[in-house]
């Protein structure tokens, strides 16, 4: 069996996921916080919870999925199988 690689190049604008668990979300607000110069030129995508909290919180424009529980982790799995999103930020 040969062994094959698939190629693909991330463009210059990222498309990247956030999600945190329910006590480490206060971090991942932070980590947004800190960043947010850099984050605010991608497209994000988040979980229920933590889309909405990010988005009050550090104030970046992010599109929200269900929760977790609720089967957000599988609509962005679903996502990046399908190319839309390039990486997931996860704490």
């Amino acid at each position: 069996m040969d062994n094959e690689f698939v190629t693909f190049t991330i463009g210059k604008k990222k498309h990247i996921a956030l999600i945190a668990h329910d006590n480490e979300k206060p971090k991942l607000i932070e980590w947004c916080k800190e960043n947010y110069d850099i984050l605010k030129n991608h497209s994000l995508y988040g979980t229920g919870t933590t889309a909405r909290l990010i988005a009050d919180k550090a104030g970046l424009r992010i599109k929200g999925y269900n929760s977790g529980p609720l089967g957000g982790d599988q609509q962005i799995g679903a996502k990046i199988v399908e190319g839309v999103i390039d990486f997931v930020v996860l704490d």
